[in-house]
């Protein structure tokens, strides 16, 4: 598969010169075992980068423009918009996918959907962005392709920690505290995933997966709270 490079200048709004670096970017770590010979890295490194001046700028943003909000409501801002979900989202929105490198068995079962694997593309795109473009061009982007969001987050009070609402719902319908439990862990030290179930008792509520324990057990405890809203209606 050709790497589209006019496509991503497209999307990202802006002429660069690095092809390589951003074929970089959109390289999985499965497409490497397929291709021996293929010269570039996967995009692990830049993804890290990424993560960085995403966590930075998203910071930024919601301390200029909510300074009446306490520490604790921007930390929740920011968890809500920068989450492996919501950046997801946006890197498929972006048709991401379409220019991922990835193995034929990764593809075939529905890599260029997944929402991991965009998430952590959108964050290793980010990183080449400021590597070839600086901080000022990586700010343009993340507040008009991510940071528009937050308005209508906080509005629907969808901010709230879904661990912290599934605990609250838990004791009040069963007098239990949930409890989370490492299903199964896969990858190399540096790329983990997590399998995470959250148990009311003995029975599942939740499964979550992610990068960190913590991502999975939000994602648990997402889907978990869809479950316990419906009971008693």
């Amino acid at each position: 598969m050709e790497f589209d490079f006019k496509k991503i200048q497209k999307i990202l709004g802006i002429k660069l010169k690095d092809e390589t670096l951003f074929k970089t970017a959109f390289t999985h770590r499965s497409y490497l075992n397929e291709h021996p010979k293929y010269e570039n890295p996967s995009n692990e490194r830049l993804e890290f980068l990424g993560d960085a001046v995403l966590q930075l700028l998203s910071s930024e943003y919601l301390f200029k423009n909510y300074p009446d909000h306490p520490e604790g409501d921007l930390t929740n801002f920011r968890s809500s918009v920068v989450c492996t979900s919501s950046i997801g989202k946006e890197a498929k929105r972006l048709d991401y996918g379409e220019l991922l490198l990835l193995s034929n068995g990764e593809e075939s079962t529905g890599g260029r959907e997944r929402e991991y694997i965009l998430a952590n593309t959108f964050e290793a795109v980010l990183g080449a962005l400021f590597l070839e473009k600086g901080l000022a061009q990586c700010r343009k982007f993340v507040e008009r392709e991510l940071m528009h969001k937050i308005e209508d987050v906080i509005k629907n009070d969808e901010y709230k920690d879904a661990k912290s609402l599934f605990q609250e719902s838990a004791q009040d319908k069963f007098n239990i505290t949930p409890v989370y439990k490492i299903l199964r862990s896969w990858g190399p030290d540096h790329q983990k995933m997590f399998k995470v179930g959250v148990f009311i008792g003995k029975d599942t509520w939740g499964i979550g997966k992610g990068n960190s324990k913590q991502k999975a057990e939000q994602g648990a405890a997402e889907t978990a709270l869809e479950k316990i809203q419906s009971v008693g209606q």
